[in-house]
């Protein structure tokens, strides 16, 4: 088996921008012989499409596959939308992102939703990650100019009532991803922007409880996000699977009083992305290529796959065997306390293993509902002391038409 080897142009931009922002302690592409067998980080294109981009759900660990829905569920689980009380509304949600490494670097989230009937709803969604201006160079430190690197995607979403506790909803979105503009790249390849689309399906569950002499609220929601083609910036030949990514989780919601309730939520995620492999080196440290000048495969199984096959294949691949695989589980746990349904405090932990990008973080946050308008804060604290990610905020602004 082989590897086929990337272009100088796409490697560095991958390794300079994503390197931090999606698997911020890992390493990007497959481990080779000679460093640590055990850290074999998934890295994927375009992976802005998983940021939590709210502030809700972001205070509460990145949780939110099962919790009540609200103008961000198209994110988390289509299946939620349909099931939201009131009957239109639009939020906005604004992240500066990196700020402990830069100053220009920012996610920003665009929503809006209506009610078709009881039943069913549909959403729009724009999402714009702005990866601030970078100073691009080929592989022997030539400057090339200056570019700002910027991702978008644009979606919608439609949501049904299967029943009266379980929901159905489909995404679809267009996929842009600008990282280099039209700077060719050392092999004379062209470089270009990369397009594509994604697709999600989520189911959401919904049911009353009672709890001693408490009444609450039990749900579970599962999702599959970003199914779509491998994405390019040059060549058919180079191509790079998107983040898609499997969620299932619960939440509890439970009624204190007339006035207070409290919600218990926790998510499981897992890339349905391959694995990456062991690639061979020889006895002098380096990498042992084949006649057509591709890396040669010590050990697991090449990750150049097609789409379905890729994805399925995914929860089996990885050369550590099922222990490795469980490795790539990412947990989410929060808790979310609301106050007469005006004030919120919630808080959550995040947590991916080490060998997979050693992302560990606490989360915290608050909101505030008043009248149709609704403002929420999170903000994030890595276990890690001088982490990338530190001082992590997002501030989301929502306004909400009740129905009749």
């Amino acid at each position: 088996m082989k590897i086929q080897m990337k272009t100088l142009v796409t490697l560095s931009i991958f390794s300079g921008i994503f390197l931090f922002t999606f698997h911020v302690s890992g390493q990007n592409g497959p481990i080779v012989s000679g460093q640590d067998p055990t850290r074999r980080v998934i890295t994927t294109a375009v992976p802005f499409l998983n940021f939590a981009p709210d502030s809700r759900h972001s205070a509460m660990g990145d949780a939110g596959v099962a919790t009540s829905p609200d103008a961000f569920s198209a994110h988390w689980n289509a299946g939620k939308l349909s099931f939201i009380d009131n009957d239109m509304g639009v939020s906005l949600s604004y992240s500066p992102w990196l700020g402990r490494l830069v100053n220009d670097m920012s996610l920003s989230y665009l929503t809006f939703y209506r009610k078709i009937d009881d039943k069913s709803a549909w959403g729009f969604d724009l999402r714009y990650f702005n990866m601030g201006d970078i100073q691009l160079t080929d592989g022997r430190g030539n400057e090339l100019g200056e570019f700002t690197p910027r991702d978008i995607a644009v979606g919608g979403t439609y949501s049904r009532k299967l029943s009266e506790k379980l929901g159905l909803g489909i995404s679809a979105r267009f996929i842009h991803s600008n990282l280099s503009g039209n700077i060719s790249s050392a092999g004379g390849a062209e470089s270009r922007p990369g397009v594509t689309i994604g697709t999600d399906v989520g189911l959401y569950y919904n049911t009353e409880v009672l709890s001693g002499n408490k009444t609450g609220e039990f749900s579970w929601g599962v999702a599959i996000n970003n199914i779509g083609p491998k994405i390019t910036y040059n060549s058919a030949d180079d191509l790079d699977f998107i983040p898609t990514n499997f969620r299932i989780g619960t939440a509890y919601l439970m009624n204190l009083n007339e006035y207070n309730s409290l919600t218990f939520t926790l998510d499981f995620n897992k890339l349905m992305v391959p694995s990456p492999p062991i690639l061979l080196r020889d006895e002098n440290g380096v990498l042992v290529t084949d006649d057509n000048g591709d890396f040669i495969i010590e050990s697991g199984r090449d990750p150049n796959r097609p789409l379905i096959n890729g994805m399925f294949t995914s929860f089996f691949d990885a050369p550590g065997g099922f222990s490795e695989e469980l490795q790539e589980v990412m947990i989410s746990f929060g808790v979310e306390y609301i106050y007469n349904n005006v004030f919120a405090l919630r808080t959550g932990y995040f947590y991916e293993n080490p060998n997979k990008g050693g992302r560990r973080y606490f989360t915290m946050g608050f909101g505030i509902d008043y009248n149709k308008l609704g403002f929420d804060f999170s903000y994030l604290v890595p276990q890690v002391q001088n982490h990338p990610l530190a001082e992590t905020l997002r501030l989301s602004l929502s306004y909400n038409i009740a129905g009749k």
